[in-house]
């Protein structure tokens, strides 16, 4: 049997029943309201393991932060194809974004990061500035179609990434998150992602 296969350790187990814990209370009460003996009995775990694990509830939502930016990042399978047609190739960017926008954890905890984000933006500067060191896949795809001339370059590569992926929030991400609508349903996604490719190609693509 190879490591990967191995089932979590105990102290694995219950880091993650913290942050889990931490997720649900922080969205419940708000950072403000909730404290680390609730989040000790929500995860049933002792408040020294809590301490043992995370320092301060700021790590904790650091921790939390940090998650949220793990699970976008798991989408950055798709690369640059020189060959293969530009909208199959967003097509399948988007495919793989609407999942995880759909996922109820990534809605949970992007909850939690945006609420307190709004309200002490502060406590988010350090990871935010982290964060922003990284380069995520699609912008990495933008800047590869530009050099290859097949996207217009008048602007910058994240630029173009977030237009495309502005269009695709503004109807599977923002409704979920602000007014608690549920996820699309499979044949509204292949519409969304249909109609926000094809505008998006209307205006920036050269050699589709």
């Amino acid at each position: 049997m190879t490591t990967s296969n191995r089932p979590p350790r105990l102290t694995d187990r219950k880091r993650a029943a913290i942050l889990q814990a931490a997720v649900a209370e922080f969205r419940a009460f708000g950072f403000a309201g909730t404290s680390m003996d609730r989040i000790a009995a929500t995860a049933d775990v002792s408040k020294r393991t809590v301490y043992n694990h995370f320092s301060s509830k700021d790590e904790l939502f650091v921790a939390i932060l940090l998650q949220l930016w793990e699970a976008s990042r798991a989408l950055e399978g798709v690369a640059y194809d020189p060959v293969r047609p530009l909208r199959d190739q967003l097509l399948a960017f988007l495919a793989q974004k609407l999942r995880l926008l759909a996922d109820p954890g990534f809605i949970d905890l992007s909850r939690v990061a945006i609420a307190e984000l709004v309200h002490a933006p502060e406590r988010a500067r350090v990871v935010m500035d982290k964060l922003a060191e990284k380069e995520e896949g699609m912008t990495t795809w933008m800047r590869a179609a530009q050099a290859d001339g097949r996207l217009r370059a008048d602007i910058a590569p994240a630029e173009a990434a977030h237009q495309l992926q502005g269009m695709v929030k503004a109807f599977a991400f923002w409704p979920q998150i602000t007014l608690g609508q549920p996820p699309l349903d499979p044949a509204a996604q292949q519409r969304l992602m249909e109609d926000c490719v094809d505008m998006f190609l209307a205006l920036r693509a050269l050699k589709p």
